[in-house]
């Protein structure tokens, strides 16, 4: 369905008991984040701040459940828009046979051609008010986290185009504000805008852009969308939303934008104007992105509905509202690969503690040996999801939506020295792990059952045995306390027949992990264990979650991993990951380390007095009171 604009998604939201008004005052600076922080952990409300100290009202947390991102996108559950693509591309490419099955497919074309964005004359409803001196400081734009450089604008949708073609692209990029006329624009080397912007350098020409705010939910999912470059993501709005996206001439540029939209911000960038230093920025890894160099964008005018909505978002230490909007592009997505690039994929989940890049489990109809190989360097080579860092496939009835069912077959499939396969490449610009900047370590595991000609005659299967594992906790358990680092152990999973555990390690010299982890495996008490993996001291790894959170984030599998063979024949082996903080010290890690997010004790505190008067019910703890006992000193950058 489409929405009329941002206040009918409103309207819809609150009338389905899904949108709570606050009318406390609560400040856009560190304030709105911490109470967005408690409620979306606990998959509440869209919330709706309407006194900030500002003209206009902050929604927020407005695609914050896997309900309100298919109420967004106007269908009951997200698994309908996969299907209509998939109906829609076998009907387009089936066999035509003849004349009369060609005229059938001129409704159907004729529905498409109603979806491609059009330029209509005129003004739009964004343009009902017309800012005499443009000042984004007038809106109510965000300061998420403590040590943010500044506000920024957390769901603009940043319209560019081709200078050569013409060609428009939509995307979704962070814009902290400097001043009345000035922000900064985030956009990574990776993305289609960046490379816009270097034609326009090329060509020595002003570079305009069109940012757009609010309006219906589907303009700014499809900025977010993975599309390829040259597919115009309007045209995925206007599918979206079975209707087309109108587009007016914006007052100060030659671009266009959705006529329905709540805020319009027209600006340049000059081609070859000093970067601004942008940043610190809370990111949805969860840690700090640090300070860069990025455009200045100069802002001609602002645009505004009469009524308008300030549209944001935070992210941050999962889960946020960005895991449903990545879960919209999980299921959109599996169709187009399916049947475009990986034929043999049956589903595919991007689990909520990989943030997206660090992890992704693909499901697959095996039919021939090295299959899943094959299936991993596809997808590598497939758009973003370049960018995965570790990539596990299986096969079978595992149900890939169960994380213990799949962490279940894992074990009974994998042979570490077997199926751990590594490589490197392009990763994602916010990952800190990698030695050097956007190019790093990949894991790929495949977990499928194997066939004979995977299995090596000289090395037999060996099959899990709960008996060994149940009496191995106790004796593990004993050996960890002869090594004075290690702060905790979680041995949760062998209880349950999965051979992994963590360890929480002080390190205090280099080589420290693989050293013990030698002395470890050599003892009997570790011998069905087939991974391991160590984590900071300072975590409390008896939330697996929040482990497989950090450990994502920290390690570079590639560098961080130690195999070890079995000690005798017929037994496991074993794998070793490192996911803790890297140091020059002890790692040789020459980059800067971010810290963790947290909100700070006074705003905490601020949050705590004021709960009772927010309408928001029972009273939610700050999240951030667990993480603040595990900041490194320092700001952003870790000192310590």
């Amino acid at each position: 369905m489409a929405y009329k604009n941002l206040e009918h998604f409103i309207r819809v939201l609150e009338e389905a008991g899904e949108l709570v008004r606050i009318c406390e005052f609560v400040s856009p600076e560190l304030e709105i984040t911490e109470i967005t922080d408690r409620v979306s952990k606990e998959y509440g409300p869209a919330l709706l701040f309407e006194n900030t100290g500002y003209d206009f009202p902050v929604l927020i947390n407005s695609m914050g459940t896997e309900k309100r991102m298919a109420m967004a996108l106007g269908v009951e559950k997200l698994d309908d828009i996969a299907q209509d693509i998939e109906e829609l591309f076998k009907s387009l490419t089936s066999p035509k046979n003849s004349m009369l099955d060609k005229l059938k497919m001129l409704p159907q074309l004729g529905e498409i051609a109603s979806w491609m964005p059009k330029n209509i004359s005129g003004k739009g409803a964004c343009q009902e008010v017309i800012m005499k001196d443009p000042d984004i400081t007038k809106l109510p734009v965000l300061k998420c986290w403590p040590e943010d450089g500044g506000p920024f604008l957390t769901l603009p949708v940043i319209q560019t185009k081709d200078p050569l073609t013409g060609i428009r692209n939509v995307g979704l990029y962070r814009m902290q504000v400097f001043n009345p006329t000035l922000t900064a624009m985030h956009w990574h080397r990776h993305k289609v805008s960046a490379r816009h912007f270097n034609e326009y350098k090329k060509l020595g020409q002003r570079m305009p852009v069109a940012v757009t705010i609010g309006g219906d939910p589907a303009y700014t999912y499809s900025g977010t969308a993975p599309l390829p470059d040259g597919v115009d993501e309007f045209m995925l709005a206007g599918f979206l939303r079975k209707k087309r996206v109108e587009l007016v001439q914006c007052l100060t540029i030659d671009m266009q934008v959705p006529a329905d939209v709540d805020f319009v911000i027209e600006g340049y960038i000059e081609p070859d104007e000093e970067y601004i230093w942008e940043g610190p920025f809370g990111d949805h890894t969860g840690y700090y992105s640090l300070a860069d160099f990025y455009p200045r964008f100069h802002i001609t005018a602002i645009t505004h509905r009469k009524n308008p909505v300030y549209l944001a978002t935070i992210v941050g230490i999962p889960p946020q509202e960005d895991a449903w909007i990545g879960k919209a592009t999980e299921r959109i997505f599996l169709a187009p690969i399916k049947m475009t690039a990986v034929q043999e994929i049956v589903d595919m989940v991007l689990p909520v503690e990989g943030v997206f890049h660090n992890l992704v489990i693909v499901k697959i109809k095996k039919d021939y040996p090295g299959q899943a190989l094959k299936v991993m360097n596809s997808l590598w080579g497939a758009g973003q999801m370049m960018f995965t860092k570790m990539m596990i496939v299986v096969d079978g009835d595992v149900n890939i939506h169960d994380q213990y069912e799949v962490a279940k077959y894992i074990s009974e499939n994998v042979d570490p020295l077997r199926d751990f396969q590594f490589s490197q490449g392009p990763t994602d610009v916010l990952d800190h792990s990698c030695s050097r900047m956007a190019f790093g370590g990949k894991l790929g595991l495949d977990a499928t059952k194997k066939m004979q000609e995977e299995i090596d005659p000289a090395s037999p299967e060996y099959a899990i045995d709960q008996n060994q594992l149940e009496s191995s906790i106790a004796k593990i358990e004993t050996v960890i306390k002869k090594y004075p680092e290690f702060h905790q152990v979680n041995t949760r999973l062998l209880k349950t027949g999965i051979p992994l555990m963590f360890i929480a390690i002080e390190k205090n010299k280099q080589g420290h992990i693989k050293d013990v982890s030698k002395k470890l495996f050599s003892d009997d008490a570790f011998a069905p264990v087939k991974v391991l993996i160590f984590l900071e001291h300072s975590m409390d790894i008896s939330d697996i979650a929040d482990a497989v959170w950090r450990f994502s984030n920290n390690v570079d599998p590639k560098r961080d991993h130690l195999l070890i063979s079995a000690s005798q024949k017929g037994e496991v082996n074993h794998i070793v990951f490192d996911g803790t903080r890297k140091t020059k010290e002890f790692d040789g890690f020459d980059r800067e380390w971010p810290n963790i997010l947290a909100s700070d004790e006074k705003t905490i505190a601020r949050v705590d007095a004021i709960w009772d008067k927010l309408g928001l019910g029972k009273f939610i703890p700050s999240p951030s009171k667990k993480y603040r006992t595990q900041l490194y000193k320092g700001g952003a950058v870790a000192l310590e």
